[in-house]
């Protein structure tokens, strides 16, 4: 457990991470524990945090210590709390990194009672949290002087076609966590429409489409309105989920300067993404921003800024310098694999909320 003050010491390190899924539409998780093993070493232990027992994450022994089921979001802050409580007084975990979007709202509430049980984490306020909100981006973007696409807000099917007559087709519609759908009518509108209603609750967020190049850019902010990390990337295999299946970093002094003016503008704390729309004449539109680490963070690694670490530092207030270079060129192709379990270990997972 993290307790010297002297910080040339390297610590034994337990950090509990969420975000364990690694199918077609990956959690962090996995890339977060990736990057914290390439930047501690063997001073460290991670404990996963799961919501269902077939996260893929789960069962990499080589990379999850120790596994224990958590309540749902919807179980509220206090469920969280008395089930992170009860795992702390097992395991003494000195960090913890939440890396969905839907769980973020009750972590940063009882952050301050983490903090006293000894776990320290780094997360963005609830301002934060809101001001970045799909729902609230077109006011942001307005206020800060970002490019935005135009967005509608809907709660009820029968106000699409108003929407898409001033937006036009194609037309994205998309959920008020997750997913997005590009659609070409009224009919697919609609669809995708209830689809995300059940799947994601309301509001669902119609926006105006853009063409051009989908650029994702992962930061770190400080929290003192400085991104002291900015690595951009470009996409070069899609899903058919919109997730980057490959893709490589790219230099270019206009999105880093974007990503450092956001995290400027917002103050923010902790990892973020920037889904960004690059059209051919170089303007860059803001289409989403994550408020955690992105999926494919582990390619921070490799271009030379470790941004899991470098959260993991700032959360112990260690000093921590910007990181300005990068290496331009490095690529991810992401791939499935099949892992093979004994059925007794998902059995004691379902059994007893741990493994």
């Amino acid at each position: 457990m993290y307790v010297s003050p002297d910080l040339n010491k390297t610590e034994s390190l337990t950090i509990a991470v969420t975000g364990l899924n690694a199918n077609d539409n990956p959690g962090p998780g996995l890339a977060v524990i990736r990057a914290l093993r390439a930047g501690f070493g063997e001073n460290i232990r991670i404990i996963g945090l799961a919501y269902e027992t077939l996260e893929p994450a789960i069962y990499l022994r080589d990379q999850v210590d120790k596994t224990y089921r958590i309540p749902y979001p919807t179980a509220g802050a206090g469920a969280l709390k008395a089930r992170i409580k009860e795992i702390q007084e097992i395991e003494k975990i000195d960090v913890l990194i939440p890396n969905f979007d839907a769980e973020l709202y009750n972590f940063i509430k009882i952050a301050p009672d983490l903090l006293q049980m000894g776990i320290h984490s780094f997360l963005p306020s609830h301002q934060q949290l809101e001001q970045r909100d799909k729902v609230n981006l077109a006011k942001f973007g307005e206020k800060h002087g970002f490019n935005v696409p135009d967005e509608g807000v809907v709660f009820t099917a029968s106000e699409i076609d108003n929407i898409a007559s001033k937006f036009g087709f194609p037309l994205m519609v998309k959920g008020k966590f997750y997913e997005a759908h590009t659609t070409l009518n009224s009919a697919d509108a609609h669809r995708a429409f209830h689809k995300l209603h059940a799947k994601w609750g309301l509001p669902v967020i119609l926006q105006k489409f853009i063409k051009g190049t989908e650029i994702n850019i992962a930061g770190l902010g400080d929290g003192k309105g400085n991104a002291i990390s900015v690595i951009p990337m470009r996409k070069l295999y899609i899903t058919e989920k919109g997730k980057a299946w490959a893709g490589i970093t790219i230099e270019d002094e206009k999105l880093i300067t974007l990503a450092k003016d956001f995290a400027k503008a917002t103050i923010w704390k902790g990892g973020f993404e920037l889904e960004i729309m690059r059209e051919d004449n170089g303007s860059l539109y803001i289409m989403e921003v994550n408020p955690r680490f992105p999926a494919w963070v582990y390619l921070t690694v490799a271009a030379g800024q470790n941004q899991p670490k470098a959260l993991v530092d700032l959360a112990l207030g260690r000093p921590t310098d910007d990181m300005n270079t990068y290496k331009a060129g490095k690529m991810f192709i992401r791939y499935a694999w099949d892992n093979i379990v004994d059925v007794e270990e998902f059995q004691k997972l379902s059994a007893f909320g741990e493994l």
